[in-house]
């Protein structure tokens, strides 16, 4: 076992308040690195780099690669790249064209009534993608200089980890900054025969594609491995606790999206839960607590998720954490422990990818820039990976209302996209924005249909500068597209009086 014990003991003796005081010869104590990262996602990954280049000696860890996560197993490119976002994505388009071939017909393809799709390809092709962001993120790192370590690491004390490597050795080094960005991992509710279902890991990577499954869950990680499955030619059963999928968005969003995922042959099951699970010789029975029995050959639990803290030693380092596991941090991501800090989805703040960038980038800028930063979460863009998709930034209409002093004007267009007027299909775009009535500050935007986060994205610059609905209506529209719709709806569908409740038309 490697250990600095000149480091550690004058350490001990001098740590006062959590911060070191200075030596009374002058001397500077010496730390083998400046910044020590554990956890190698993207959040882990953006901090190290970015403080390496700000001239800062960084060490990292990540726990050996698998696409099933673990306590004890991860890889680096962290979550997203491994068991989340990319594969997920990769699916999507994979699930996605079952619908553009069906509309297909009606633009002049002919195409034979039957065609057949292989699960094992596309399975194939996604994790050799995988395979190769995992390489090009440990490339970021070696060219930035970021000393690479895989094994599990823990924290030791308020400037020294330990890493466990893959043969059971231990290393020990010190650090002037530690950085927590495990992330999170998935979590099973506690139902009888919990055992018999799967999570979103193993989700996107079964060996065979299931002809029926049932989803438990209403978040987005449900709604989109609905989607995926349905787009693939299973037949799909989405429970969930609420009557609309899909918590925390726009009401008037959550309609949509529940219409069209009923519209894509998804059958919803509002106000409901898993009771129990039973195996059978057919499959898996599912046993809801309306009495309900659907039987499927997966069944998916997609019921949130957890902060990877468990195993870092943080609380014996006095390292305050939350109830849920969550570390706790200030707005500038600095623990209790001034020397320790966390990003990401370990500590539950908005956990999102580019979220956990964000976070990393104002860390490296704070701690190695000389340019104290904090992560802005105003009018920060997401989307649902549903088909078609929902995308969304700034306040929804519920958000809006809690937080107006004055009155809200509320513009909402629903259309047949163009190129549903030949194919046939009956799946209308809907868009809305929020604006402040006194300001003319446009305080929220949300799409669903086709595109929609590739739209999104440019929407948010124009919120994150502050637009007001009349520079909406001045920008001239690309034609014909569905984007212009959001520079040409003139026509205020409501008007929401301060202290009101929310009314949709929908």
């Amino acid at each position: 076992m490697k250990q600095n014990y000149s480091y550690l003991s004058m350490a001990r003796k001098m740590l006062i308040d959590g911060e070191l005081s200075q030596p009374n010869d002058g001397a500077e104590i010496q730390f083998e690195y400046d910044l020590f990262v554990i956890g190698a996602g993207s959040g882990g990954v953006r901090a190290a780099r970015f403080s390496a280049n700000s001239g800062a000696k960084v060490g990292i860890c990540e726990l050996p690669f698998h696409p099933i996560s673990s306590e004890v197993v991860g890889g680096v490119g962290g979550t997203c790249v491994i068991r989340g976002c990319v594969p997920k994505k990769i699916l999507v388009y994979g699930a996605a064209f079952r619908g553009e071939i069906e509309d297909a017909r009606n633009y002049g393809w002919e195409l034979n009534e039957k065609f057949d799709f292989n699960w094992k390809k596309l399975l194939q092709k996604k994790t050799d993608e995988i395979n190769r962001l995992n390489g090009v993120y440990k490339r970021l790192l070696s060219n930035a200089g970021v000393k690479l370590f895989e094994g599990e690491g823990k924290v030791v004390s308020p400037h020294e980890v330990e890493i466990t490597q893959l043969d059971g050795t231990k290393l020990r080094y010190s650090a002037k900054h530690i950085l927590i960005a495990t992330g999170s991992r998935a979590q099973r509710p506690p139902i009888p025969g919990q055992e018999l279902a799967i999570t979103s890991d193993e989700a996107l990577s079964l060996d065979d594609l299931p002809k029926r499954a049932v989803v438990l869950g209403g978040g987005y990680i449900a709604v989109e491995f609905a989607s995926i499955w349905r787009g693939l030619g299973a037949n799909v059963d989405l429970i969930f606790r609420k009557e609309l999928p899909l918590r925390g968005f726009d009401d008037e969003m959550r309609t949509v999206v529940a219409r069209n995922l009923e519209g894509r042959g998804i059958n919803l099951h509002p106000r409901t839960t898993i009771k129990e699970l039973i195996k059978t010789e057919g499959g898996v029975k599912v046993i809801t607590d309306h009495g309900e029995e659907l039987v499927a050959d997966v069944v998916l639990f997609a019921t949130g998720r957890i902060p990877n803290s468990k195993r870092l030693n943080l609380e014996a380092v006095g390292v305050k954490l939350d109830g849920t596991g969550a570390v706790k941090v200030d707005e500038y991501s600095q623990t209790n422990i001034p020397s320790i800090w966390a990003i990401g989805d370990v500590t539950n703040r908005m956990n999102l990818t580019p979220v956990a960038l964000l976070e990393g980038t104002c860390f490296s800028q704070t701690v190695f820039g000389g340019k104290p930063s904090k992560p802005d979460y105003s009018n920060i863009p997401c989307a649902v990976f549903s088909i078609p998709p929902l995308s969304v930034v700034g306040l929804s209409e519920e958000q809006a209302v809690e937080q107006a002093n004055g009155d809200l004007l509320v513009f909402t267009s629903s259309f047949n996209p163009m190129k549903n007027t030949v194919s046939g299909r009956q799946e209308k775009s809907v868009m809305k924005l929020i604006v402040d009535a006194e300001t003319d500050k446009v305080l929220g935007a949300s799409m669903c249909g086709p595109d929609a986060p590739e739209i999104m994205q440019g929407i948010a610059i124009a919120l994150k500068c502050g637009a007001t609905k009349a520079q909406f209506d001045s920008t001239v529209g690309i034609h014909p597209s569905a984007a212009e719709e959001f520079v040409t709806m003139r026509s205020v569908t409501r008007r929401v009086a301060a202290g009101s409740k929310p009314k949709t038309n929908l």
